[in-house]
């Protein structure tokens, strides 16, 4: 029997605040347990919140660059439920007027467009942090109280593949506005699941599990798809899905039960009564959605107009706000009107020089202007073939040396003279005698392994085209 997936993504994310969303206490990473804490965040009685304007200002920006519409009348909300890392036992978070709503993301997966509404992006504070071991867990409260913008799409996601796409672009949408480091190893992303799956052709959604624990979103693209295998045998096998919470093991690959899930009546809203409502001028919104930089898609728009990239190629240097700015520099700096032999450097040697480094292309040690003269070194005057190129790209990485330098260094420049050729490919001739027959006969790539034997003969330091031209002549020529 063929079934429908139906996924909806709930993205929390920890916005770059100095501070907490309701206390003076440090957002800074890393610091001792419970460090960063005061009665505010701990719930002691008395103790009252007040917003972080900051905080309200970035989820309004995120809101914009989702194409939200943003709420001029919004209030925050407590959300009850005990666990030992909630001091408070309730959160306070937003209902039924959050800061923005109805939104869309447009994604793009194996070249088709898709729509993917965006539900709501409301503020709340997240909860402490368990740290369990074999005996005992203990608390960690230093990040109770950090702001945090959750988005909810709706169940317009239909595969593992889309999800990803999906968390990519707001991922890269996020990082562009500078509100959120988005690092999942942090914790300063997140991200739960809900997927059910249905027949073909029904209307009605199937009973949904939500998936949490997923640190990557690799991690959020195997859960999904472990899901819907495990759903699909369940309902062949004549077993009804549970609606529950399921944790992620990326060690065993499969999901595990975790509680039943809770509805919105189990929470038991009601109005923060320690915060008044709050009115968003739009006046406000306005200014704040001047400050919205150049996001991903019309950056890439950009790239395909003004340097002539491909669609493809626009939109990998564009995924990332350090990377886009790097290649940007590369495309002003290198002469040549054509920038698609930079594009090329730049998503295959660097990229992979990058990846060895478990870095990016924009933290390599290489400037764009030395990028640039190596292109040009490569491309245009041909001083080293693309092969040794790459090779001193990698050196250039490690070292911090120019092109010029390592080249002179190593005495790595191709031999393009034609006197200095001539001896070599004689010999390489007189010791070919059937290859030059066959070539002769009509066996073009006969050429290609003469020319192999001159590069073999000369360490790879000779000129393949020039080469290639010189056995032409003299094999035609005879």
């Amino acid at each position: 029997m063929e079934y429908e997936v139906v996924i909806g993504l709930e993205v929390h994310i920890h916005l770059s605040t100095k501070t907490k969303a309701f206390c003076g206490c440090s957002t800074e990473f890393g610091a001792q347990p419970n460090t960063h804490v005061c009665p505010v965040c701990l719930g002691f009685p008395g103790s009252l919140p007040v917003l972080n304007k900051t905080a309200l200002e970035y989820a309004v920006k995120v809101g914009l660059a989702i194409n939200c519409s943003v709420q001029e009348y919004t209030k925050f909300d407590r959300k009850h439920y005990y666990y030992p890392d909630l001091p408070k036992n309730y959160q306070i978070s937003q209902y039924d007027l959050p800061v923005s709503k109805d939104g869309f993301l447009d994604i793009s997966v194996d070249n088709n467009l898709k729509r993917i509404r965006i539900k709501r992006a409301h503020l709340e504070e997240d909860a402490g942090k368990l740290i369990h071991t074999d005996n005992v867990s203990f608390v960690d409260l230093n990040r109770a109280g950090i702001p945090l913008l959750e988005i909810v799409s709706e169940p317009d996601i239909n595969s593992p593949q889309e999800a990803y796409a999906y968390l990519t672009a707001l991922k890269s949408i996020v990082e562009y506005l500078d509100v959120s480091d988005c690092d999942m190893e942090k914790g300063s992303l997140r991200c739960d699941a809900n997927i059910s799956i249905r027949k073909k052709g029904e209307t009605i959604l199937g009973t949904k599990a939500e998936l949490k624990n997923m640190n990557s979103f690799k991690g959020v693209k195997d859960a999904l798809a472990y899901e819907i295998v495990r759903q699909e045998n369940a309902l062949e096998n004549g077993q009804a899905i549970v609606q529950e919470t399921r944790l992620w093991d990326a060690k065993e690959l499969k999901t595990l039960p975790m509680r039943t899930k809770e509805e919105a009546r189990d929470y038991r809203y009601f109005p923060e009564p320690d915060l008044p409502p709050f009115i968003i001028k739009q006046d406000n919104i306005n200014q704040i959605k001047q400050s919205i930089p150049e996001l991903p898609e019309e950056k890439s728009q950009r790239f395909m107009k003004e340097y002539g990239l491909s669609e493809y190629d626009a939109g990998i240097l564009v995924s990332n706000k350090n990377n886009a700015a790097y290649a940007e520099d590369c495309f002003k700096a290198y002469k040549d009107k054509n920038k698609k032999s930079v594009a090329n450097w730049l998503i295959g040697p660097l990229a992979g020089a990058a990846s060895s480094m478990a870095s990016e292309i924009s933290k390599v040690n290489i400037s764009p202007d030395n990028l640039c003269e190596l292109i040009d070194l490569v491309e245009h005057k041909q001083v080293i073939s693309n092969l040794t190129g790459k090779a001193v790209l990698e050196e250039m990485a490690s070292s911090g040396k120019t092109a010029v330098m390592i080249i002179q260094e190593k005495n790595l420049a191709q031999i393009s003279d034609e006197g200095a050729l001539d001896q070599e490919i004689g010999a390489v001739i007189d010791a070919n005698a059937k290859s030059v027959a066959d070539y002769r006969a009509g066996k073009t790539n006969a050429l290609m392994f003469l020319v192999g034997q001159v590069m073999k003969k000369t360490g790879g330091k000779a000129n393949p085209k020039i080469v290639q031209e010189m056995l032409k002549r003299r094999l035609e020529s005879a």
